[in-house]
Parts: C-alpha cells; sequence; structure tokens
C-alpha cells in the first residue's frame, strides 16, 4: 500500500478512508483523471485516456471535454507561467480548442476510455483538458443533475496540471538488432485501497505509441492474495488471480507492430535481515508469495519467503527491484521495509540474481547508491545486468500519489511508463528470445540515446567498439560519453577503483563510434548524456567470455 509520504506514484484513491467517518480526500463521485502517453512516435495518432475507478459505487456520465493544446515552442515564456492551474494557452494556440462529446457511461470498477485529439506534427505540447461528469442515479439508471466540471482530474485539493507530450520527429534511436522495453509496471492487478494500475490492452496500446517492443507486468505478490471487490479479504487462492493477468494478456492482439507483454510479479521478499524487499520476476510459471509488506496485517510484516528460497521456487529471471530508494522510518516500522546486500544476491546458488533495477524513473539517490552498489559487485567479478524500469501505476503521463494520509494528494513527473527503457539484443520478439536476452551479459539503459557495445578484433587484439547514437528529439549531440573500465592487477586480482579510459566532454557527435583495446581490462562499460541531459548506460564488456 502507498500511504505514506516517499512511497510509490500511483493513481489515487480518494474513497478509503479506514473505516473512519471523515477523510479531506473523500468525495461521492468517482476518481476520474486524463491521461496520454508522454511520446508518440512517428505516425502514432495522440490518444487521451479518460481513467475511471469506483464508478461502479458511484456511476457517472463522462458528457464532454473541452481540449486545447499548446505547442510548448510557439508558447515559449507565455505558457511557462501558465503551467500551475492555468487553464488558458495565453494567446499561444497551435490547434484551435474544441469540445468533444462523449457520453460516456461509466460504471464498472475500472474504465480507461480512449479519446482521439486529432494529429498533430512533431513537436512538444502542453493539453489541457477540462472534464464535464453529470452523476447516474443508481435506482434508476437516469442521468441526474449532480454536474461538476473540472481541469484533467477532480482529486480534491490537487491543482490541475496539463498534460505534457512529445511528437518524435524520428523513431527513438536503437541499436540495430535489439529489442527495448519496460521492465517493471503495473496493471489494474495491482490495485488496494489507494492505488491501481492500468489495464494490460492499454499498456499494450501505450507502448506502441511510445516506440516499446515489450512489457514485463510486475503486478504485486500481495495483490493478488487479496480479492478485487474487497482489498482487505483475502481470496481463497492467489493463483486464480495471477492466471487471470496472464490469459488477459494472452487475449492482446499479436502480430507485426505489437509489443510483447509479459505476466511477471514484483514479490515482497526477505533479505538477509529478514526485512521486505521487492523482486521483480520476468513471466514466472506459477504465482510467488509474498504478503510481508502488504500492509493488509498492519505489523505483522515478517516476509513470507526469503529470497533464496523464491529464487529455488522459480527459474525465471530475477531482479532486484529498486534495490536502495530510500525508506522513510515510518516505513521501516509499519511494512519492515530494508534494502539489498551482498548477501542477498545468492551468487553462490545454481539460480541467482540476474540484475539490478537500480534505474526507477529517475536519476534520484536511489538511482545513485543502486548504481555504485553495481559498481561495487563489478569490482567482486559479479556481472550482474544493469536494468532500468519506472514502477509505473498507469501513470502514462504523470503521477499522483498520497502527501498525507486521508488529506492531501501530490503531483509529480517521475515515474512515467516506459520512459526509461531496457534494450536487450534479440532476433525475435518472443519470450524464449528475451529469456535468452537476458541470460547474455549485453544490454543498455536510457532515457533517450542508443548505447550498445560489441566484441571485436582491433587491429589484432581483443577490444570493444562502443557505439552511440542520439537524433534531435533526444538532445542531438553528446555533452560526453565516457568508457569506464577494471584492470587485473599484478597479482590476478581486480583493481579496487574503476577509471576512466576515454572521454569526450564537448560536442561529441551524435552518431560516435569509439574503439578501447581490451589490454590489461578485466571488463569495460559506458555511459552517456545528451545535450538535453538524456541519458543511458551500458552493461559490463568482460574481457574473457564465461
Amino acid at each position: 500500500m502507498s500511504l505514506l509520504p516517499g512511497e510509490k506514484p500511483q493513481y489515487a484513491e480518494t474513497h478509503f478512508k479506514f473505516r473512519l467517518p471523515w477523510s479531506l480526500l473523500y468525495r461521492p463521485w468517482p476518481e476520474i483523471i486524463v491521461d496520454a502517453p508522454f511520446q508518440f512516435i512517428p505516425g502514432a495518432e495522440p490518444t487521451l485516456w479518460i481513467v475511471v475507478r469506483d464508478a461502479h459505487r458511484f456511476p457517472t456520465l463522462i458528457e464532454k471535454m473541452d481540449v486545447e493544446i499548446c505547442s510548448k515552442e510557439l508558447a515559449g515564456d507565455a505558457n511557462q507561467a501558465n503551467l500551475a492551474g492555468a487553464t488558458s494557452c495565453a494567446g499561444a494556440n497551435f490547434v484551435p480548442a474544441r469540445t468533444i462529446d462523449l457520453n460516456i457511461r461509466a460504471t464498472g470498477q475500472f474504465g480507461f476510455y480512449p479519446v482521439k485529439p486529432g494529429t498533430l506534427p512533431a513537436g512538444k505540447y502542453e493539453i489541457r483538458c477540462k472534464v464535464t461528469a453529470r452523476r447516474i442515479d443508481t435506482s434508476t439508471n437516469d442521468v441526474t443533475d449532480k454536474v461538476r466540471t473540472f481541469n484533467r482530474w477532480n482529486l480534491p485539493g490537487l491543482k490541475p496540471a496539463p498534460l505534457k507530450i512529445q511528437v518524435l520527429a524520428q523513431d527513438p534511436p536503437k541499436a540495430p538488432g535489439y529489442i527495448a522495453g519496460e521492465t517493471h509496471c503495473h496493471t489494474h492487478y495491482s490495485c488496494d485501497h489507494v492505488e491501481h494500475g492500468a489495464s494490460p490492452a492499454v499498456l499494450q496500446q501505450a507502448a506502441k505509441a511510445i516506440g516499446l517492443d515489450f512489457v514485463s507486468c510486475t503486478d504485486h505478490a500481495y495483490d493478488f492474495a487479496f480479492t478485487e471487490e474487497d482489498y482487505t479479504k483475502e481470496a481463497p487462492s492467489p493463483a486464480p488471480r495471477f492466471q487471470a493477468l496472464r490469459d488477459e494478456i494472452a487475449s492482446l492482439p499479436s502480430g507485426e507492430g505489437m509489443p510483447l507483454l509479459l505476466a511477471g510479479e514484483e514479490v515482497s521478499a526477505g533479505n538477509s535481515k529478514g526485512e521486505n524487499v521487492h523482486m521483480t520476476v520476468l513471466a514466472p510459471d506459477g504465482y510467488l508469495p509474498g504478503l510481508g509488506d502488504c500492509g493488509r496485517y498492519w505489523l505483522d510484516n515478517k516476509p513470507t519467503m526469503k529470497i533464496p528460497q523464491l529464487l529455488q521456487a522459480t527459474g525465471a529471471h530475477c531482479f532486484a527491484a529498486h534495490p536502495f530508494q530510500p525508506i522513510g522510518m515510518l516505513e521501516k516500522f509499519i511494512f519492515r521495509r530494508g534494502y539489498w546486500s551482498h548477501k542477498d544476491l545468492n551468487l553462490d546458488a545454481a539460480h541467482k540474481i540476474r540484475g539490478l533495477q537500480f534505474w526507477n524513473g529517475t536519476r534520484d539517490e536511489g538511482f545513485k547508491l543502486g548504481r555504485e552498489f553495481w559498481i561495487e559487485e563489478l569490482g567482486k567479478g559479479n556481472y550482474l545486468l544493469p536494468i532500468g524500469g519506472n514502477d509505473a501505476h498507469g501513470d502514462l503521463n504523470d503521477t499522483t500519489s498520497v502527501a498525507t494520509p486521508l488529506c492531501t494528494l501530490r503531483h509529480s513527473r517521475h515515474h512515467i511508463f516506459g520512459k526509461v527503457r531496457t534494450v536487450v539484443p534479440a532476433t525475435q520478439l518472443t519470450h524464449e528470445a528475451l529469456n535468452a536476452a537476458f541470460a547474455g551479459d549485453n544490454c543498455y539503459v536510457t532515457d533517450g540515446p542508443a548505447l550498445w557495445w560489441e566484441r571485436a578484433d582491433i587491429h589484432g587484439s581483443k577490444g570493444i567498439i562502443f557505439h552511440a547514437r542520439n537524433t534531435n528529439d533526444f538532445g542531438g549531440a553528446f555533452r560526453y560519453i565516457r568508457i569506464f573500465g577494471r584492470r587485473y592487477t599484478a597479482s590476478g586480482k581486480l583493481a579496487k577503483q574503476e577509471e576512466l579510459c576515454i572521454e569526450s566532454l564537448v560536442a561529441a557527435p551524435a552518431s560516435s563510434d569509439i574503439e578501447i583495446h581490451f589490454d590489461n581490462f578485466a571488463y569495460l562499460r559506458a555511459e552517456c548524456e545528451s545535450a538535453t541531459g538524456k541519458f543511458a548506460l551500458t552493461s559490463a564488456a568482460r574481457s574473457v567470455q564465461e
């Protein structure tokens, strides 16, 4: 559950009151949010999604939506002055404001309704949406005169913010023969009193719009264990709900141009200190239990299973999820949450942790600490993969979360679906090809540029060629491309520190290739950043393939 400050962002619930008579967030309306993918590749028609939750309790007619689209390039500073709650583009309209009649009768627990605002040329835009909704009488099924008009969402106390999208002029840069995906996100099977994700169908369509090839849906193990009708009531068995996710994904369109979705899991596991940490699993064959920090049992928060037990229970690839995301004291106390350590990686066992998902939507303190931990493990000869994901609960464009339980909400631009992607070599878009790719040692993680390596014979000796590619959509030329390596010492051990092998600081071309001899290096890896701050890093390329 996400009840405390610092918790993961999500579509926020406003109806849960802990059985209390009051909550400043409570409203007798369904939660209604207008969302949209943060970017659209060339040829993808922009789509807005009206997300409605709890309309089975409060049936509602979504009558119409007024849409105003501003080009950021044209609006300039005048547009920036209108970001905090403004409903006008200050005379900088790129697309004339118009009204879209909808007449959507929302009556289900979850609803995701697409709205097409029209095609747009390449560029960055801000979209302001005014929604008009009317309540439906549950006894007569008639539309009542109870009407609400709101900007972007009807979440109480939260200032409206415009959608921000970018229509790309070119496809996102990607290494040839590689596929790009989202490795940590949540569907509506991750639902409880305060959060829910999107439907697999919405995620597939969003993935196609932003240029992803695959999506690993990593829903909470503990949410499968409780009923959808009552989030505090244990299900007779979690397995049917996990199978329902698999079946829903299997029913999605497949074939040319359609992203591959996988039914994965985010499991709450016990670390070596008996604390709850999170582990994402790539498409396990069956449900893996993990209820320790679900919040339903209050201080009865001991881990269900320890990490080694879970690794023995599945042959699927497992990754440490946000291993060093800062945790507050209340989280530690109420949810018994902790951090990953070297011992938790299970590296001496037949089935070990395959990688670290330390880039979790944003390059924050958790990213910094996780990257340092990964480099430390490389120095021990443990070549774990660096993995990127976003931990998005729906959240196609931005995120909302609980700031003060029962009282206030907040908004941010972090943890957006598909923004940080993991890219692996694969010639086919299948589960088997993904398994083979993650079993290898070659991948890169990015929120923009492509950066990858290949082993090569360079003037008669072993080496690596690093390739960096970018487009103007993501900042064009590079601020830097840095190659890091760790040498063997005279005694044959790994050096204590990495060293910077070569550095390009200024005006590195948007298409760059750098050759490096292995010489005495045990491994080499690279990082780059574009002129607009878009970043990428590679896995470590070993001098000797095992």
